[in-house]
């Protein structure tokens, strides 16, 4: 059974950095991507990367966010840096569990079967 469980997140200043972790169990070479919820909105994708280290990052985190993953920890990470106040949001984990190791294009919450329960990111001024 595949698991998805969040870390890190944490009320930070603004322009401050913050590493988000995801540690996963049941899963190999995989498709892997964090999303992001503000409260009454729809899940936006913030980035992903698939089984062979291919990164694609949504263009409002490019420069500021990397995604990353260390197969040997079972972990994928965010690391977020010149955090704004609008990053503010739940941030989750997703994992596409049934099409290893590509991702398939784009960053939608459809293409992912597997969710963690979130970790709360607040920016603060």
């Amino acid at each position: 059974q595949v698991q998805l469980v969040e870390s890190g997140g944490d009320s930070v200043q603004a322009g401050g950095s913050l590493r988000l972790s995801c540690e996963h169990s049941g899963l190999d070479w995989n498709c892997m991507a964090w999303f992001r919820q503000f409260p009454g909105k729809e899940r936006e994708g913030v980035a992903k990367i698939d089984g062979n280290g291919y990164t694609y990052h949504a263009d409002f985190v490019k420069g500021r966010f990397t995604v990353s993953r260390d197969s040997a920890k079972n972990t994928m990470y965010l690391q977020m840096s010149s955090l704004k106040l609008e990053d503010t949001a739940m941030y989750f984990c997703a994992a596409d569990s049934t099409h290893p190791p590509t991702c398939n294009e784009g960053l939608s919450a459809a293409d992912f079967d597997v969710w963690g329960r979130g970790t709360q990111v607040t920016v603060s001024s």
